[in-house]
């Protein structure tokens, strides 16, 4: 073959090589990610695709799950990465620069106040999220603190309490005493009273049952103040409390499961999220016996805001790819499914009480589910909920 023809065939294969490697090339994470199974390959090149972060609290990690998985399959452009974690443990994690999200979900507004109140204390940092307008934080689902009680532990605190219904102050009576169950009516082979709870520094629903526990030693539906957090007798008095706690999980998700898992032997009622009581209630039935669920005489409703956030590190086509993220989110079917995780839909279009046999809102009554809850109480400011917390850390601390 003459030299010109061998010139030609060379070319011909460098282009082709070229062509090879640009099309199979892309970014180690994407690989990464296909390797894994983690998210499926989108349809177009990378460099297309907006990638954001979703840091959510745990109790909704089913339903978030299943959401981001069709979410891709309709938004290719568009990869959202999913990662769970307390609500406290999350804020102080975006405080100290340790996450850095696109879009955030506690499960809970005080804590997204907390933050917003620890962010400003920074006066070179602009606002964390935007107050109004459409990017002012909205909620995805919403879903109030309970007790959840072995039926026959809830036999006798009611008794104790005069039959209506479980207060904080009944709880208080029976965890305080230095002799157990007997002290409210109970048999003494049942022992000192366990309470499950989570650490209120790190996870949410600790902190709501702080709360709660603390407007009702006051009176109060409204108007905490710091004040209130101060009084010495009300620390006394939530010390007594929290002694009937062993041990405070960092996740109320875990502490659901544990309760099931090992029975009255680890807890005889804990503080958790209405869904998580409901997502348990079966599996409890057929370990130990009935869990009864009893809401508190005032309540406090998780309502999971999810904001975008303001900061320097989000980009305009990060924002405006979260704005999809959290639309889906809110959009009639995807709410219509958080009832199936025992959420109530935060979109007030979308009913509660239907006729489907499989409704846990109807399914789960006779275990004390119900529609109706207790008035709610107005949610405190910023600095009054961080001083609530390090009364807690200085009275109680971690064990």
């Amino acid at each position: 073959m003459k030299p010109r023809g061998l010139i030609i065939i060379g070319l011909l294969a460098a282009v082709g090589g070229v062509l090879h490697l640009s099309r199979w090339s892309g970014k180690p994470e994407n690989l990464e990610s296909q390797r894994n199974g983690s998210l499926a390959p989108a349809a177009e090149p990378v460099r297309e695709r907006t990638e954001i972060s979703f840091l959510y609290s745990t109790e909704k990690k089913a339903w978030v799950e299943e959401a981001a998985a069709a979410f891709q399959k309709t938004h290719p452009s568009i990869r959202v990465y999913l990662v769970e974690r307390g609500s406290l443990d999350a804020a102080q994690a975006i405080l100290d620069g340790r996450e850095r999200p696109t879009v955030w979900s506690p499960a809970d507004t005080a804590v997204l106040r907390m933050l917003e109140s620890d962010w400003a204390t920074d006066p070179e940092r602009g606002p964390l999220f935007a107050r109004q307008g459409d990017d002012a934080p909205q909620s995805l689902v919403i879903t109030p603190l309970v007790f959840v009680v072995w039926e026959d532990r809830a036999k006798v605190l009611l008794a104790a309490g005069g039959g209506r219904q479980i207060s904080w102050k009944t709880i208080h009576r029976a965890v305080a005493s230095d002799q157990g169950w007997p002290s409210v009516g109970g048999p003494e082979a049942w022992g000192f009273v366990k309470m499950g709870q989570t650490d209120p520094t790190r996870s949410n629903s600790g902190l709501q049952a702080m709360l709660l526990a603390t407007f009702e030693y006051h009176h109060k539906r409204a108007g905490l103040t710091v004040g209130d957090v101060l009084d010495a007798k009300y620390q006394q008095w939530i010390r007594q409390m929290e002694r009937g706690v062993a041990r405070f999980e960092t996740s109320t998700r875990l502490l659901m499961t544990d309760m099931v898992r090992f029975g009255p032997s680890r807890y005889d009622l804990a503080v958790v999220y209405e869904n998580l009581a409901i997502w348990q209630i079966s599996n409890a039935k057929e370990r130990w016996g009935n869990l009864k669920v009893y809401y508190p005489p005032l309540t406090l409703w998780s309502d999971h805001p999810a904001v975008v956030l303001q900061a320097d590190w989000v980009t305009p086509q990060q924002k405006e790819a979260a704005r999809k993220w959290l639309a889906y989110l809110r959009s009639h079917p995807v709410q219509e499914r958080a009832l199936a995780f025992g959420f109530r839909p935060a979109d007030p279009a979308v009913p509660i009480k239907t006729e489907d046999v499989a409704n846990p809102f109807s399914r789960f009554a006779d275990h004390g589910i119900q529609v109706e809850v207790p008035p709610a109480v107005e949610v405190p400011e910023g600095p009054v909920v961080r001083n609530l917390l390090t009364m807690w850390a200085r009275v109680v601390g971690t064990r």
